[in-house]
């Protein structure tokens, strides 16, 4: 049973880590984060397995990414972003 919860925590961290990296502007990365944490937490609760569970994940990640990739690009057009560029050219000057 320990070693079914600590592969399914390695499967969710990899996943996200994977689908957070992949991401180009600050919505677009919450909204992969928070989904492919949701999506692993409902699709544990509705498979109980670890297929289930990652499967979820990957789902949740991807829905999240479009929704942050979309927030994003309209901050863009709308141009809420500093000469027009994305996090982390318009991020604090220290």
């Amino acid at each position: 049973m320990m070693k079914t919860k600590l592969w399914i925590t390695a499967a969710a961290a990899t996943t996200l880590m994977t689908l957070v990296g992949c991401a180009a502007g600050p919505n677009e990365q919450l909204g992969t984060a928070g989904g492919a944490v949701g999506g692993a937490v409902i699709g544990n609760a509705i498979g109980g397995n670890t297929a289930a569970t990652v499967g979820g994940a990957a789902v949740g990640g991807l829905i999240g990414n479009q929704v942050g990739r979309s927030a994003d690009q309209r901050n863009y057009n709308n141009q809420y972003y500093p000469n027009n560029r994305y996090y982390p050219d318009n991020g604090p000057r220290y």
